[in-house]
């Protein structure tokens, strides 16, 4: 078996579907299997696997045991010559794996890989690719000062290369090197064990590596919900790392210790002081060839306009198409595009003030996210 796609799922159902749509879809040539941890969730996600996708190892934990444990857990039962860290919160294109297998087959080290990951409004994440965070680097980062360093800028997005750190999103190695090192250290619960697990490839002196010739959605926002609960995890994955690695003296501890209590005291009010913006009515344009879904859309209550378009290679139209109706939302249909086609669409409009959702084939919802920094938004239709 070539590759196993391991994916640990917290209270995300419909996100999850979706991915897992797609991820099939991507498989469709390659000897491969996907294996989904569940932490106890309570949102019917287990029950959406066993009927939707029999094919699929689900693992179904009796307490939520975090992210390096759960994933330490998939991978055990793991068969594949590379394993795929992939969260559930993701869309990949129909030729991702097989682009990023071909790739990862001609590096020489080869450590890891990850790629070019865009949110879902199309903006480029640029956690992508990193740098060490070294403690002068992260106190840096902490308050917006350099954060060249922290984002592997040597490399511009649609370069490919060498990088110290991936992000836990997507993660590609051989099954080998992630039992070499040890997996994920199960000390970290939430965030911070991709920095480790990275940096502990590049101690055993193999190479990371940036792809972007392959872009992957990923619903930031949907996973890491800003709150009080985020940046104690936050923190105290850093503390973690910084100890683990960094460690340096008594004074240079107590000034790094410091930072962080800092930051979290002005992260904290900043949420505090963020106010949800009202919604405003859309006028949705449908990217489809159903009908049904025209009319099942324009029985929303937020939507105000629906506007059908179906000729996907009159780009030009398309955006002319947009502006003359004043479009603020777009709506793919996966029954009449693929997820390589949505995905190359979001980035193709990207910006203007557009959002973006996805019906996924034989499914009565729309899902997506409108920005990295807040929860998506799911309709039921019909």
């Amino acid at each position: 078996m070539e590759l196993s796609v391991v994916i640990v799922n917290y209270k995300v159902r419909y996100f999850l579907e979706l991915c897992l749509q797609s991820v099939q879809d991507a498989l469709v040539d390659i000897s491969s299997e996907i294996i989904v941890v569940d932490n106890a969730s309570d949102d019917g996600s287990c029950q959406m696997v066993q009927q939707r996708f029999p094919i699929v190892n689900l693992i179904q934990n009796e307490e939520n045991l975090g992210f390096s444990k759960a994933n330490n857990i998939g991978v055990a039962q793991a068969q594949g010559k590379y394993v795929l860290i992939l969260n559930p919160d993701t869309v990949v294109a129909n030729d991702t794996f097989s682009k990023v297998l071909e790739y990862a087959k001609t590096q020489n080290n080869f450590g890891a890989l990850g790629v070019k990951l865009i949110d879902g409004i199309g903006n480029f994440l640029p956690e992508s690719k990193r740098g060490i965070p070294t403690p002068r680097v992260s106190f840096y980062k902490l308050f917006g000062k350099d954060v060249n360093k922290y984002y592997a800028n040597h490399l511009n997005e649609n370069e490919s290369g060498k990088v110290d750190i991936l992000v836990g999103a997507f993660m590609l190695m051989e099954r080998n090197v992630y039992n070499e090192v040890g997996g994920f250290d199960e000390t970290y619960f939430m965030y911070g064990e991709d920095i480790d697990l990275s940096y502990k490839i590049l101690k055993k002196g193999l190479q990371n590596y940036y792809y972007s010739g392959t872009q992957v959605i990923h619903y930031k926002g949907e996973s890491t919900v800003k709150d009080a609960k985020y940046l104690h995890y936050f923190v105290d994955a850093m503390k973690i790392f910084y100890t683990k690695h960094f460690s340096s003296n008594v004074f240079y501890d107590f000034m790094m210790s410091l930072g962080m209590k800092l930051w979290y005291v002005l992260k904290f009010l900043g949420f505090k002081r963020a106010k949800k913006l009202p919604q405003t009515p859309k006028n949705v344009l449908c990217l489809c060839a159903e009908n049904d879904l025209i009319v099942q859309l324009q029985l929303v209550k937020s939507i105000n306009k629906v506007v059908e378009f179906n000729n996907l290679n009159d780009i030009a139209q398309l955006k002319k198409t947009i502006i003359e109706n004043q479009i603020n939302e777009v709506v793919f249909d996966n029954n009449s595009m693929n997820y390589k086609e949505i995905v190359e669409m979001v980035s193709e409009l990207k910006g203007n003030g557009l959002t973006f959702k996805i019906n996924p084939k034989s499914t009565n919802y729309i899902i997506g996210s409108n920005s990295s920094e807040t929860r998506g938004e799911l309709i039921i239709l019909g």
